[in-house]
């Protein structure tokens, strides 16, 4: 059963590699143009955070660059189609994302700012773990020989390890959420607080 759930695996994803291979590419002057206007866009919305000021300039500047970074890791896997290339994309998002979160965050203070700023951190351990476990099992099961049920059995343990790996990286990620939130109580209360946290995210 595992052997043909893997086996169906590689068929799906080497349909999709396919199609990848025989995507058309952009031309070197296209990609050119495409590049200077992500720039230009980039310089313009930069320019127009200058009407601002304080945290609000800030976070202005912080979504004009994660924009710009977002739509560079987009044209680059646009014109060439890679697992590497589309795993770089969804780090982009989620670094962009992140930063702009934690600018918000410098709205607040105390312990609201900081469970902010844990909560955006995790939201980009998340995103960054699903795209790694994601980029890993495509390279185990495009790596694997459909006819060897070795090989299948080695890239299922990989695809296993991965989404492990995924899920630990969560895991540790809630849990200093769930921490940082009981920083701001006290006594029997912190403690129950700390209690319930390690209970609910396994830790001992």
């Amino acid at each position: 059963m595992k052997s043909l759930k893997i086996k169906v695996l590689v068929a799906a994803v080497a349909l999709t590699v396919a199609g990848g291979c025989f995507a058309d590419t952009m031309t070197k002057d296209q990609y050119k143009a495409a590049k200077t206007k992500i720039q230009t866009d980039y310089t313009a919305a930069k320019t127009a955070c200058n009407s601002l000021s304080g945290n609000a300039k800030d976070i202005c500047q912080a979504e004009a660059k994660g924009t710009e970074k977002v739509a560079l890791a987009d044209l680059t896997n646009t014109n060439v189609p890679t697992t590497k290339h589309r795993y770089n994309l969804s780090v982009a998002k989620a670094d962009s994302a992140y930063a702009v979160a934690k600018e918000k965050c410098d709205d607040l203070a105390g312990n609201a700012k900081d469970v902010c700023v844990k909560e955006a951190k995790a939201a980009r351990t998340v995103a960054t773990a699903d795209a790694k476990a994601q980029m890993k099992t495509v390279k185990a099961i495009t790596s694997a020989d459909k006819d060897t049920t070795k090989t299948l059995a080695n890239a299922d343990k990989k695809i296993t390890n991965a989404r492990k790996d995924a899920n630990d990286d969560k895991r540790d990620a809630g849990y200093s959420v769930a921490i940082e939130k009981c920083d701001v109580l006290a006594g029997a209360t912190k403690d129950q607080c700390v209690k319930d946290a390690k209970i609910r995210f396994g830790k001992s």
